[in-house]
């Protein structure tokens, strides 16, 4: 079966996938998360949220597969309207991982951003050590624009990042 995905909004019952991946410690050290959220909180912002970029400066899409099974998700924040711009968020949960659902929502997102929300550039902030992450935005054009130095703090050290950056 041919793999594909659907980029969709987040629905009340996306509430306990949503709190399981912003609540998993293993992925806080590739995001700003490093506290756990409650299920209230996370309710609250899904309630709050328009799902409007240029309203809440962010917009979060649930991934759904082929067979209509929510993989992962993939976020847009820090946008920038001035400069027309928005950095890129992306999370697989790990049994759907190495399976080509990446590289497929971030085409989606790419021509998303550049054809719905006329964003001149994604980016993406990803650590020298995350080698799977950097080779899937190198195959997919995203350029390395520069290395900075102790960005992410991974539990027990500073490691630097790499800023990948698309022009669309």
């Amino acid at each position: 079966m041919k793999k594909c995905v659907r980029l969709r909004a987040m629905e009340p019952e996306d509430l306990d996938l949503l709190y399981r991946i912003e609540n998993d410690p293993e992925v806080w050290h590739v995001s700003a998360t490093n506290v756990p959220y409650s299920r209230y909180a996370l309710h609250d912002y899904m309630a709050r949220t328009t799902g409007d970029i240029f309203v809440d400066h962010q917009v979060r899409l649930m991934i759904e597969n082929e067979e209509g099974i929510v993989v992962g998700i993939v976020d847009l924040v820090d946008f920038d309207a001035k400069h027309s711009r928005a950095e890129l968020g992306l999370i697989i949960e790990r049994p759907f991982q190495r399976q080509g659902y990446a590289t497929l929502v971030l085409q989606q997102v790419a021509h998303y951003a550049r054809t719905v929300l006329r964003l001149h550039q994604i980016y993406a902030c990803i650590s020298i050590n995350n080698e799977a992450s950097l080779a899937l935005f190198r195959k997919l054009q995203f350029a390395e624009s520069a290395v900075m130095k102790d960005w992410l703090f991974d539990g027990h050290t500073f490691v630097d990042a790499v800023l990948m950056q698309k022009i669309l």
